[in-house]
């Protein structure tokens, strides 16, 4: 089996995280493409958990996901007070919020000069 590409792992880390995210039923679930806009990754996705505890199941689960699958140890923060836990998986930025802390931060207006689209996961 050859290796992947970079494009192909991307594409892969990117799928297992929106996959867990309809699965654990995150809401408001939006994909902002960063490919040639900056050079920290190519996809950010932004979505909320219902609670603290919600974000923080999510989070658990999205991070043993992406390690079972082979992705390394993707860099976590914000996990001990679960209002805002972000993902570094390499390739894919995730912001996981409480809905209260979404809007005061409002990272979609701040990224809304780069292309988001919804959620089309086409498992």
């Amino acid at each position: 089996m050859s290796a992947l590409s970079d494009k192909e792992r991307g594409a892969a880390i990117l799928k297992i995280i929106l996959d867990e995210l309809e699965d654990d039923k995150a809401e408001d679930i939006i994909t902002i493409d960063l490919a040639g806009k900056t050079d920290i990754a190519d996809a950010m996705v932004v979505a909320s958990g219902r609670s603290q505890r919600h974000v923080g199941a999510i989070a658990d689960k999205i991070m043993r996901r992406l390690k079972d699958a082979g992705h390394g140890g993707p860099k976590i923060e914000g996990a001990p007070a679960c209002d805002w836990v972000l993902i570094d998986a390499d390739y894919v930025i995730l912001h996981l919020f409480r809905p209260e802390v979404r809007k005061f931060y409002n990272l979609e207006r701040i990224w809304s000069e780069t292309a988001r689209a919804p959620v089309q996961n086409d498992a």
